[in-house]
């Protein structure tokens, strides 16, 4: 048995395949159900439906119950916590971007002032 994955790897692991993030993506027009899902993917319906269970599990969709369909809807939660946790690394990039950028202005500052000597 496999032991229980942490909210930011869950979400995370659920956010890797390129499928579930195109079905984030139609979820976020509105809720949709397994075979409206299904329709720009050439695989099967218990294809798409394991897909949902990742990203329910992640606490990426809900399912909710209308007569005998159970559309998914989107919970955006989860990827609130990633954007924070990636926050920290756009802070880092960002700081090392200035000091290049610093760097390179005074190499070209350098350069332009020896030209004029």
């Amino acid at each position: 048995m496999r032991a229980a994955m942490d909210p930011l790897s869950a979400t995370l692991s659920a956010l890797a395949d390129p499928t579930r993030r195109a079905i984030l993506a139609r979820l976020a027009e509105g809720q949709a159900t397994v075979g409206e899902l299904a329709e720009p993917f050439d695989i099967s319906l218990p294809a798409v439906s394991q897909h949902l269970k990742v990203l329910q599990t992640a606490g990426l969709i809900s399912r909710g119950r209308e007569a005998q369909w159970r559309p998914a809807r989107l919970e955006a939660g989860p990827m609130k916590d990633v954007a924070s946790w990636l926050e920290h690394y756009r802070r880092f990039w960002e700081g090392s971007f200035n000091k290049m950028d610093a760097y390179l202005a005074k190499l070209t500052k350098e350069k332009s002032d020896g030209r004029k000597h």
